[in-house]
C-alpha cells in the first residue's frame, strides 16, 4: 500500500552551506567609496578581479579616488554607481545613511544591497552603540528600500588593513545577515573572493543590531592592544 504522505517521498539532501555561487562576473558598487571603509573594500574586490564602481555625491571626487586605487576601479556619482552595479555596498557615514538611501530608492530597485554601516557614538569613555528606531542600520535600509534585497555584512573589517597594499590576505570572517538564502549565499561568495576572508551566515536582519554594535567592542580592543582586530568563528 502506498500513501501520499512523506513516507513515500525521498527527502532532498541538505544543501552544502559551502556550495556558494560564482560571483566573479558581478559588478560591485560601493556607495561611500571615497571614505576609508569604502575605499578599502573597493580596493580588495578590484584586486581580486571584480569589476568595481565607487560612488560619491560628486562624480569628480569618485573618479579621482578610483584613479588612485587603480586595478580598473571606476568612479561615478552615487546614482550612476547604483544604476550600473549588480551588488551595492552601503559604506556611507551613519549620519548620512537614511538620506543617501532615500535619494537612491529608484536606482536600487531589484538590487542586492549590502549594508555595512555601524551606528556608533563617541564620548570620553570611547565608542558606544546607537540603536536606530528601526532596530539597526540594516533594518533601516530595508525599510527605506522595500523593492531592494537588503543584507548586512562587512561590519568588522579594519579600513587600515583593507587599504594596506603590502597585505595579501585579510585574516577574518565576515558575518552575513539577510532574509533570503540566495542573497546571503551571494554575499558569502563575495566575501570569499578576498584572500583570507570567509563569509559566515549569521541570521536574519533582526539580528543585525548586535553585529553592528560589536564594532564598539573591537574599537576598544584595538585601542588597548594597538591592533586591527577582526573576528574568527570557530568550529565552522
Amino acid at each position: 500500500m502506498t500513501t501520499n504522505g512523506s513516507d513515500s517521498a525521498a527527502k532532498s539532501p541538505a544543501k552544502d552551506p559551502w556550495d556558494l555561487p560564482d560571483v566573479s562576473g558581478l559588478t560591485v558598487g560601493v556607495l561611500g567609496g571615497t571614505g576609508p571603509q569604502g575605499r578599502g573594500l573597493a580596493y580588495r574586490f578590484a584586486r581580486a578581479g571584480q569589476r568595481v564602481i565607487i560612488g560619491s555625491r560628486a562624480a569628480d571626487r569618485a573618479k579621482s579616488a578610483a584613479e588612485e586605487l587603480g586595478h580598473g576601479v571606476e568612479g561615478a556619482d552615487n546614482a550612476e554607481c547604483a544604476r550600473l552595479s549588480d551588488v551595492v555596498i552601503v559604506a556611507v557615514p551613519w549620519d548620512g545613511h537614511a538620506k543617501t538611501l532615500e535619494s537612491l530608492r529608484d536606482e536600487l530597485v531589484g538590487k542586492l544591497v549590502i549594508d555595512c554601516v555601524n551606528p556608533l557614538g563617541f564620548d570620553k569613555k570611547g565608542a558606544y552603540a546607537l540603536k536606530p528606531e528601526e532596530g539597526s542600520a540594516a533594518e533601516q535600509a530595508a525599510a527605506l528600500l522595500p523593492d531592494s534585497r537588503v543584507t548586512a555584512a562587512f561590519h568588522h573589517l579594519s579600513a587600515v588593513l583593507l587599504q594596506d597594499e603590502s597585505i595579501d590576505e585579510i585574516d577574518t570572517d565576515v558575518l552575513v545577515l539577510g532574509e533570503a538564502r540566495a542573497d546571503t549565499d551571494l554575499v558569502q561568495a563575495l566575501a570569499g573572493r578576498i584572500p583570507g576572508m570567509r563569509g559566515i551566515f549569521a541570521g536574519r536582519l533582526r539580528n543585525a543590531h548586535q553585529v553592528e554594535s560589536l564594532v564598539a567592542n573591537l574599537i576598544s580592543v584595538n585601542r588597548r592592544y594597538k591592533a586591527h582586530a577582526g573576528l574568527r568563528t570557530t568550529d565552522v
